[in-house]
């Protein structure tokens, strides 16, 4: 299974936190997955840390790149087929980052692992 974990499940994953799902845990630590991290939730830990409303144990430059090599996640970058796909999604969620991530696993044929309600109401496929 290809998975994109959302922003929120990459960090919990990277600090061992209590709200990630078992089934997440399971999904991401499966040798048998590809897992990947968008540029974009990279991009949105950078933009939120900048703004003071997510505190890390280390700046993002080291943070990002410290805990995706950990958890052998691989990066996603973004291109234009998937900044493309924006204009078709439904206005569901008002959550820009979300919205491109949602991009990418449709172009990608990616399943999206979150807790996100809104996102799952896409026509991507999800977990948790």
């Amino acid at each position: 299974m290809r998975l994109l974990l959302d922003t929120c499940t990459f960090l919990w994953l990277g600090d061992g936190h209590a709200r990630l799902s078992e089934e997440s845990r399971r999904l991401c630590t499966d040798p048998g997955n590809e897992v990947l991290i968008s540029v974009v939730s990279a991009w949105e830990i950078s933009v939120k840390h900048t703004l003071r409303r997510l505190l890390l144990s280390e700046p993002p430059p080291t943070y990002v790149p410290k805990y995706r090599k950990l958890h052998g996640i691989e990066t996603l970058p973004l291109e234009e087929e998937a900044a493309l796909q924006l204009h078709r999604l439904p206005g569901l969620h008002n959550d820009p980052f979300d919205r491109m991530l949602v991009c990418q696993a449709i172009v990608h044929g990616l399943t999206i692992l979150t807790p996100d309600p809104l996102i799952i109401q896409y026509p991507v496929r999800t977990a948790w």
